[in-house]
């Protein structure tokens, strides 16, 4: 019995020190590029501190223009139960940046 008790206090401290675990988050977002005019749909990973749509543009925006893109909207944040719904439409862009 004192090992079962060891082992319950032992995975309890354990539980404890862990931490929160932190969600995953996603969101789909629509980008431009001039000349010529290029426009694409994509999903991109972001961190759940920028878990909002507003919050989203401003972590998004400077990775796609790093690749040269505009950021023209973010159209939905959502966790990884939405990735397969969304990954043909996205094709090339799906998780790129």
């Amino acid at each position: 019995m004192t090992s079962l008790r060891h082992t319950l206090a032992l995975t309890a401290t354990l539980l404890a020190l862990a931490g929160p675990v932190h969600a995953v988050c996603f969101a789909d977002y629509k980008a431009k590029m001039d000349n010529p005019l290029r426009l694409h749909y994509g999903v991109i990973e972001i961190s759940d501190q920028a878990c909002s749509v507003g919050a989203a543009f401003g972590v998004i925006a400077p990775r796609v223009a790093a690749g040269g893109w505009e950021l023209l909207e973010v159209m939905s944040v959502f966790d990884e139960s939405g990735l397969d719904a969304r990954r043909g439409d996205a094709g090339q862009f799906y998780l790129r940046f």
